[in-house]
């Protein structure tokens, strides 16, 4: 195999596209580093499906409001590359934000940005965090122009972004397909997350709530329950005394789903946990 890219300009990454045989498929993988296994997950269904796959590796900040965790986010380069090679990853795509903002970079106050729409960004994560999809939306339109990648992998434990990019592929008719691939779980059930590396020994063991409140609520639905007030009873009911930010039923529009007989497409169970100072999402799909 030959040796990976690490291209860290926009001219190097259009450069090395200009490289690949337009013939072959080109698989992109976006993420904002401190690779676990829910990522290596990710670009092992990119590498599987595509000749060529790019991992993107940015802490993006538009993402983040002013009193959030950018300057925290962990960042290990280094170490994520040397995974990407080992996952026959073709090329890792890791730019300064100078690099990717420009305008902002030069001292302009703005640049052209997208808003999510108003039904599916400023509900569940974006009531909390009513900038976060516009941040999210606007890094990953710029990857998917600069890439120009046939396909984009993206976890479901992040179900709102998820539903929202597959929206914006949609509303924007972007040529690409999005892939979206399965929770990565550790051996107690706990969804993996670059955050999970805040959490006390305490905390962890606490946080183990969440999947099993998830799956009380999958077994009650398998048995017959169908209303989402005794659904989401049941889950919280597991999750006593935690600090609940939400516990919601939806469907792919991101729309409260009262009972589920009446509802079609997906219904996925959301939750946002504080545990110790984190916020802990999961999900799962019914």
């Amino acid at each position: 195999m030959s040796s990976m890219a690490i291209l860290h300009t926009k001219q190097e990454l259009l450069d090395f596209r200009a490289t690949l045989d337009p013939r072959q498929s080109l698989g992109l993988v976006p993420t904002m580093g401190a690779l676990h296994n829910g990522h290596k997950s990710l670009i092992q269904a990119s590498t599987q499906a595509n000749p060529h796959t790019i991992v993107s590796i940015f802490v993006n900040p538009t993402q983040f409001a002013p009193s959030e965790d950018l300057a925290r986010y962990p960042r290990t380069l280094e170490s994520d590359c040397a995974l990407c090679e080992t996952l026959n990853v073709s090329a890792v795509f890791a730019p300064s934000v100078e690099e990717i903002y420009p305008s902002k970079a030069q001292g302009a106050l703005d640049e052209v940005s997208l808003l999510p729409p108003k039904s599916m960004g400023y509900v569940l994560e974006g009531f909390a965090r009513p900038t976060h999809f516009a941040g999210v939306l606007q890094i990953v339109l710029k990857l998917f122009m600069l890439t120009r990648a046939h396909n984009a992998y993206f976890g479901q434990k992040d179900a709102q972004q998820l539903l929202l990019i597959k929206r914006m592929v949609r509303d924007l008719c972007l040529p690409i397909d999005i892939h979206s691939c399965p929770i990565v779980r550790d051996e107690f059930g706990l969804a993996l997350s670059s955050r999970n590396v805040y959490l006390s020994p305490s905390d962890r063991t606490q946080a183990l709530s969440l999947h099993k409140a998830l799956e009380s609520i999958k077994r009650a639905y398998d048995q017959g329950i169908t209303t989402s007030q005794e659904l989401q009873n049941i889950g919280r009911a597991e999750l006593k005394d935690m600090d609940i930010e939400y516990l919601e039923i939806i469907d792919e529009n991101l729309s409260l789903v009262e009972d589920l007989r009446h509802s079609y497409g997906a219904r996925i169970v959301v939750l946002a946990v504080n545990v110790g100072g984190v916020r802990l999402l999961d999900n799962i799909w019914l």
